[in-house]
């Protein structure tokens, strides 16, 4: 575990890919756990540390997350992403070339919880909630394996479950290693790590509203590093 930022209110960490959020059915080592063990390691005095889980990124993706040290910090963080003050962005590499450089998805998304994914649907009267990203193509590379890899900066307005997975390739620019979405390593029986990581976390500070943006870069990992990130 990576810690970016520490202070009396927040921590800011890198979470590792593979590593849950918080603890799910499969109790693996989770960053919750991790970051509770760390606090009563520093502090031996505070018995019980207490973490709040501000936001989550899927088991599969790394990247930087903030957790609060304290209700109230936890509360005021919470607050923000309501109001749309907390942004994240993400690098992603993509099967494929988008037509535009620049471009916003629109799409109503249904969860599929016995499958854990979710689908597009085509109104919110389907059930569907609004998700709404807006994407920038950075770079392309021909690859003999894959063909054409893309990479982009994604911009998440909309905190939708697997939403930046669901909507690329619904708009045909399916995620590397994404084998739950891309129909080509759908098909794989090797596993591989999904090209999304979330590089940047904007926010005002809980306590004295400073505006602070964290970053976290995968410059070393596979497809990324095919790219000037």
């Amino acid at each position: 575990m990576n810690i970016i930022f520490e202070d009396q209110h927040i921590i800011v960490v890198q979470k590792p890919p593979k590593v849950p959020s918080q603890s799910d059915q499969t109790f693996d080592l989770d960053m919750l756990s991790m970051i509770k063990a760390y606090l009563k390691e520093k502090y031996p005095s505070a018995k019980d540390p207490y973490i709040g889980l501000v936001h989550r990124l899927d088991r599969p993706v790394g990247g930087v997350m903030v957790f609060a040290k304290t209700k109230e910090d936890n509360a005021r963080l919470s607050e923000q992403i309501r109001t749309k003050k907390f942004n994240k962005k993400y690098y992603v590499v993509v099967c494929g070339k988008p037509e535009n450089t620049k471009g916003e998805l629109r799409n109503y998304l249904k969860k599929l919880r016995d499958l854990n994914m979710s689908k597009v649907v085509t109104d919110k009267s389907k059930a569907g909630k609004e998700a709404i990203l807006e994407y920038e193509w950075i770079d392309s590379v021909d690859t003999d394996e894959y063909g054409t890899l893309s990479l982009l900066e994604v911009d998440l307005k909309t905190g939708r479950h697997h939403q930046i997975r669901v909507q690329l390739s619904h708009a045909n620019l399916s995620i590397w290693g994404d084998n739950k979405y891309n129909k080509t390593f759908v098909k794989m029986k090797k596993w591989t790590q999904i090209a999304l990581w979330a590089y940047s976390l904007s926010f005002y500070h809980p306590k004295d509203q400073k505006f602070m943006t964290f970053e976290s870069k995968p410059t070393e990992e596979y497809p990324f590093a095919l790219f000037k990130i």
